[in-house]
């Protein structure tokens, strides 16, 4: 018998399929000098190292909460029927379960160990004792609340102990294979290894302090419902990757070809083209969402019985929104590469090639979309960054994700009254803009070291 049943969602499939392209990309690049060269001007960039650690590092939290499965339920008998639960779950559930499972009553504030709100609580006397709860699992191991900072400093200084260790571990580790394979000398002048060391210990600080002090306590407080807001914080991560990866994955095959075809071909296929990305930028974006994602919301209430789970249904949602943000996304894109393409077709090498009887496929593949690649890099790190922050703004007005699925937008979104409280519920507003705040912060910095190498006008100035 299985311990658990894997759960395939779409999204899930489509991410191990964009893991498997980019793979595959990757060993491509390796073998081609050409491709390889700007790569490695942007890891020769200060920039490019700590951006592209930081996404590596939203990236892993995201695929670890893209496995998922349902565990299995214990039997009385052997004999029985092995069943499993009704609740989809992820590796990176059982990672952090402890923060998962310990839920407060309601509000707590960052690493308190009382209720936010007061309450009437039980006493000997007659009296009424109105007075801060004790929260049931942060700080439940002190006995009295003014060794809270003295047991915080000491979980700080053992984590931080720890992630030294392995750090240095690291380092050494690196060094030791450097020197193997590589001229050691040579690598430590053109890629900046001191500021990789200095971002990965930052991150590993961070890392092991957060999980010491999360095993007692609430680091990021806790919402209305006493769940845990860094839990929440990690959760929405996938939700923001998805919807910045599976859109652009849409939204690029029919950026790329219709604006080619419009700047290349010219004529009636120009005319039918522009036409099409005209009057999509006619109809107001949100209202197009907002109908798309009612009108499939119809269809879930209508035929419950397609999905089996909460996650499932939730999945769709979100995997439909995604393809309604690729369909209106990318005329933008379009337009910039069309006006790119009209420009290249006149290029002296394109109307040589022209000459030569070269056919117009081999045209675009070998001359056209080489010195394109620039742009749609740049633009593919911008519309990610859009993007995420898109998803905020349509769970705000109600047409995002769906509301059992945990994402920036409905942190926000859940976050507005509390901020009309007295005194301020702000943990959970200040979590999800900081997180997605460093996001979104590391793509366009990705974008900008991307454009300076794959630019062929800047290489050639330099």
């Amino acid at each position: 018998m299985m311990p658990f049943l894997p759960v395939f969602l779409w999204t899930d499939i489509l991410i191990y399929f964009l893991l498997s392209v980019i793979t595959i990309a990757i060993f491509y690049i390796r073998k081609k000098p050409h491709l390889i060269a700007p790569w490695k001007l942007v890891f020769q960039r200060k920039r490019g190292v700590i951006s592209v650690i930081i996404l590596l590092t939203y990236v892993m939290i995201g695929l670890l909460d893209s496995v998922h499965f349902r565990p299995a339920l214990e039997s009385e008998l052997p004999t029985d029927r092995q069943h499993y639960a009704t609740e989809v779950i992820t590796i990176l559930d059982l990672m952090v379960m402890p923060l998962r499972q310990q839920v407060e009553k309601t509000y707590s504030a960052p690493l308190a160990t009382r209720l936010f709100v007061r309450e009437i609580l039980p006493s000997a006397s007659d009296k009424v004792n109105y007075d801060y709860a004790k929260l049931v699992y942060a700080g439940s191991h002190l006995k009295n609340d003014n060794e809270k900072w003295t047991d915080i400093r000491h979980i700080v200084w053992q984590s931080s102990f720890v992630a030294i260790l392995l750090w240095l571990l690291f380092c050494t580790s690196t060094i030791l294979y450097l020197k193997k394979r590589y001229d050691f000398t040579s690598i430590r002048h053109q890629y900046p290894l001191k500021t990789l060391s200095l971002v990965v210990l930052l991150l590993l600080l961070i890392g092991f302090n957060l999980s010491g002090l999360s095993s007692s306590y609430h680091v990021f407080g806790t919402d209305k419902v006493g769940q845990d807001v860094l839990y929440q914080t990690l959760k929405s991560v996938r939700t923001g990757l998805v919807i910045g990866t599976l859109t652009t994955l849409i939204m690029l095959p029919l950026a790329l070809m219709m604006g080619i075809a419009a700047g290349f071909f010219r004529g009636w296929i120009d005319d039918v083209i522009q036409y099409i990305y005209t009057t999509l930028n006619s109809i107001p974006g949100v209202l197009l969402i907002a109908a798309a994602v009612l009108m499939l919301q119809v269809y879930m209430n209508n035929h419950p019985e397609s999905f089996v789970t909460i996650a499932e249904r939730a999945d769709m949602r979100l995997l439909f929104l995604c393809i309604i943000l690729g369909v209106t996304s990318w005329t933008g894109l379009c337009r910039i590469l069309r006006g790119e393409t009209l420009k290249l077709r006149e290029a002296e090498y394109v109307l040589a090639a022209r000459a030569l009887g070269v056919s117009s496929f081999s045209i675009l593949h070998r001359h056209i979309l080489p010195n394109l690649m620039h742009i749609v890099m740049i633009a593919i790190v911008l519309d990610f960054s859009g993007l995420v922050l898109a998803e905020a703004v349509l769970s705000y007005v109600g047409v995002g994700v769906d509301p059992s699925m945990i994402s920036w937008g409905n942190m926000i979104n859940s976050a507005r009254l509390e901020m009309a409280r007295e005194p301020v519920v702000w943990w959970s507003l200040t979590a999800a803009f900081f997180s997605m705040f460093v996001l979104v912060l590391a793509a366009n910095l990705f974008a900008d070291v991307v454009r300076d190498a794959f630019d062929p006008r800047i290489q050639a100035s330099s």
